[in-house]
Order: structure tokens, then sequence, then C-alpha cells
């Protein structure tokens, strides 16, 4: 009887026992996990000296190669390609500088050689001329059949398992989780609420031209040709201070892109964090950082200790790269 007494009392304790569920299970149990759960604890912590108020915490991640891949290039670039081929093959004239015409051909080293006035030249083509909505109805399209040329995923599916845990374990605690990148806003706002639950109006992006435009009765925003904001370098802290008014407590990137976005976060007063997704794993994703021409990351390397930030290695410190 007093076996079972006991027996009976171990086991309501245990169903009463609260459990706690790992929020970073595509982490390996290293140091990197430890940083960033024990900096959510001490910001979370109402008895905590290092307490944030909801209202303050607010998160921003870069995109291209931080939330999701962008080997062999930026999957903007890969949808302008593709949409100019198409385009192309209707209207042969869509193509008619010699840039243009080797994109066409899949003569890369010819359009890569034209620099950033070749990339200028195929977004406006591609990107402009008509309405927002249907830039991202033809955005979407794209993302529901095209795949990747190496790993054969949908571009959506090449997003990083660890990082959409540490987006909602963030949310979880109370963070506003931003996105402040380099690619195209109209661009990134066709997946973002899908790919990681983040909505369109916190998503911050490099802007074309737009206008007001009533057209068949109907009102409507053009994406005109030409750049209106480029949210890259030191545009980002600009761009956040514009459009969310506050400076963020936590800066995630990958790219020396994102320093300016690292170093004016971490500069900030009281508790800060600023991480860096260092490409290590060549046999499940990519290996790169000094020497690429997409995400390269010279200064982070070279800077992060001594600036207190944490970089992510993700041969060590991921389990798994893909959902």
């Amino acid at each position: 009887m007093l076996v079972r007494t006991v027996m009976l009392a171990v086991g309501v304790s245990l169903i009463a026992a609260p459990t706690f569920a790992d929020p970073l299970p595509s982490w390996n149990d290293t140091d990197a996990k430890t940083e960033i759960v024990g900096f959510v604890n001490r910001v979370t912590d109402p008895d905590s000296d290092d307490y944030v108020t909801p209202a303050d915490r607010i998160a921003v991640f870069d995109n291209d190669g931080t939330l999701w891949a962008e080997q062999p290039a930026y999957f903007q670039i890969l949808f302008a390609l593709e949409t100019l081929r198409e385009k192309a093959k209707d209207d042969p004239s869509v193509a008619a500088s010699d840039t243009l015409k080797a994109a066409v051909a899949g003569d890369m080293e010819t359009f890569l050689a034209g620099g950033k006035e070749a990339l200028l030249e195929l977004v406006t083509t591609t990107h402009s001329g008509m309405s927002v909505s249907q830039f991202q109805d033809e955005v979407r399209a794209w993302l529901e059949t095209a795949r990747h040329p190496k790993t054969g995923r949908a571009y959506t599916q090449m997003v990083y398992q660890p990082m959409l845990e540490l987006l909602s374990y963030l949310r979880d605690e109370g963070f506003q989780t931003y996105i402040t990148s380099g690619g195209g806003v109209h661009f990134m706002r066709a997946f973002t609420e899908d790919a990681y639950g983040i909505p369109t109006s916190q998503v911050i992006g490099s802007a074309g031209k737009t206008s007001y435009a009533v057209v068949d009765g109907t009102p409507v925003l053009m994406k005109d040709p030409g750049i209106a904001f480029i949210d890259d370098k030191e545009g980002k802290p600009v761009a956040i201070d514009s459009q969310i008014g506050k400076r963020p407590i936590f800066a995630g990137g990958n790219s020396d892109g994102d320093f300016a976005m690292l170093e004016w976060t971490t500069a900030g007063d009281g508790p800060r964090f600023g991480l860096i997704v260092h490409h290590t794993d060549a046999e499940r994703e990519w290996a790169y950082d000094r020497d690429s021409h997409i995400g390269r990351l010279e200064r982070g390397l070279d800077e992060a200790d001594e600036r207190g930030w944490l970089v992510i290695d993700m041969a060590e410190d991921w389990k798994t790269i893909w959902p």
C-alpha cells in the first residue's frame, strides 16, 4: 500500500510539473545557443537589471544570406533573369542592349562584367511598367514553380530552419521582428509573411521609384524606372530610424553590408546583441566569406570579437539547415 501511495504521488507530481520545450531545437548545444537564450532571458525577466520593456524589444534581420540562402546569386536576381528571358520570348526588343542580350543567352560572365549598371538595367526592365500588385503576383507565381539550380528546392524552402526558430522564439518573448535588407521591398513583401511570419509592415528594403495613377478608373501604385533608395550598408540604420523610429536591441546579418546596422544597434545604451551568420558549411550549404562576390564578410569577422558580436558557425552551431 505504501509503495502504491508513493508511486501515485510521484505520478501526480510529474503530471503537474511544467515542461519547458527547447525554443531552438535545430541549434546544437554550443556557446552560441547559450548566449542567445541567456540574452533573451535577461531582457525579458522583470527582476533582471537588463530588463527591457516589450515596446523596446526590437530585433532586425538581414534577409539574403541571413534568413534564406543567397548563392549562386541573390534570388531576386535569379527571378529577374528568368523574367527577362520570358519577356524576350514574346518581345525580343526587350533585350535591346548587349548586356541584356548576354543575360538572355545565359552568358553570365558578360552580364556580370557590366557591374551595377547591368543590374540596374535588368531591374528596370523587369521590375517597372506595372502596378505593385501586378509585380507581386508575378513574384508569387515564380516562387510557386521555380526551383533552386543546386538543391532542386523551392526558393521558399531555402530558408534557414534555425533562423525560423530564432524569429519565433523572439516573438514568443515579446520581441517585434523586422527585416531590413538590400533586397527589393516589394519583392520581399510578396512572401515574408508566409515564409517568416513577418508582416509586410515590418519589412524594410531597397525601393524603386513609384507613383500614384488611376488606370481604367482604378487607383494603383505604379512601379516606375529608377531607384529611390538602397537599403544596404550605411543605408540600413537610416532606413530603420525612418521606418521604425527606434534603435533595435538585437540585429542579425551575414555580410559587411550589415556592418553598419550591427554597429549602430549595439552602440546603444543597455543590453544589446549583434549576430553574424557565418557560412562555413560547404557540405550542407556553402562556405564563403572574405573573397565572395555575394555576401562578402571581412570586416565583420575581423571586428566581431572586440565588438562583442556573436558569430554563428553554420557547420558547428546548426543541427539542420533547411526546414
